[in-house]
């Protein structure tokens, strides 16, 4: 799976203040890090960057591309500093994202067609956020057509059905694994992405690793290619490069509706199975699944 690093993030309270004085030295630091953290793309992420977008994400590529070599993913909704840093990017950037809003796609599918970049189709629409997988089927199948239409390449697309956070909208949840199960059919030449550490935000610190790292092994059997995340999440880093089979057959399982003898299982892959269910919607969400 292709793992984008999140870190380098306007609003971090350790880096951003460093993107707003230009300060290279604590991102090219940061950089180095996701890096040999086995990331295979950095975010860049300037957030709205209304005030001088063009010249600070000009100046923060350049800043980055110093330091490591490596594929950039372009993270505004400022579509002038979209442009600065496609220019100054060395090599293929990724545009993080384009929605299915007519101003998003009519603003920023020339430029990826342009700069001969690749785009993340963020699942977002003029009524908001989908409700459930049709409604996101619907929608990707929008933005495809108006790629193609500008002629991108199936390849360069990568699409996001937005995941949502379980603690609040468990059943959103479901609906972003179900459109999951149709990503092959619907969209077979394209990538895909998500931002997996929103699935646990507003849950207890202690919990939000291992639902990440469960959602991303069930989001991969569906397809997914690749996610943006913590670049220092060491084990979620080791499952998505194959480790921890373990733990993966007890997901897998469970997705598979097997149900093991919970005495054959370790503590932890007993953690894993409750995690998954949870997901999967077949227990309710609370901050005590794993009690329970």
């Amino acid at each position: 799976m292709i793992l984008i690093g999140e870190n380098i993030n306007v609003m971090s309270k350790t880096i951003g203040p460093a993107i707003k004085a230009r300060e290279a030295k604590p991102i090219q630091d940061l950089a180095r890090k996701e890096k040999e953290a086995g990331m295979d793309y950095l975010d860049l992420n300037l957030g709205p960057a209304r005030k001088q977008g063009a010249e600070l994400m000009e100046w923060l590529v350049k800043t980055v591309q110093e330091v490591v070599d490596m594929p950039l993913s372009l993270d505004t909704t400022n579509v002038e500093a979209i442009e600065a840093g496609l220019k100054a990017c060395k090599g293929k950037a990724l545009i993080n994202s384009i929605s299915c809003r007519p101003e998003r796609m009519e603003a920023l599918l020339p430029l990826a067609k342009k700069y001969n970049a690749g785009f993340v189709g963020l699942l977002l629409g003029t009524d908001g956020i989908p409700r459930d997988a049709a409604e996101r089927g619907a929608l990707a199948a929008e933005l495809l057509a108006k790629a193609m239409e500008s002629g991108i390449p199936e390849g360069d697309i990568w699409l996001d059905p937005i995941v949502l956070p379980i603690s609040s909208q468990q059943n959103q949840v479901q609906g972003c694994t179900e459109f999951m199960q149709m990503f092959k059919d619907l969209a077979p030449g394209c990538n895909s992405t998500c931002g997996l550490s929103n699935v646990s935000n507003g849950c207890p610190s202690e919990l939000r690793h291992i639902l990440n790292k469960t959602y991303l092994v069930m989001l991969e059997k569906y397809g997914m290619t690749s996610a943006i995340v913590d670049a220092f999440d060491s084990e979620l880093i080791k499952i998505a490069r194959g480790e921890k089979d373990n733990l993966k057959k007890v997901i897998l399982g469970a997705m598979d509706g097997e149900n093991p003898d919970i005495k054959s299982l370790t503590p932890e892959e007993v953690d894993y199975l409750k995690t998954t269910r949870v997901l999967l919607g077949h227990s309710l969400y609370s901050h005590s699944w794993l009690k329970l």
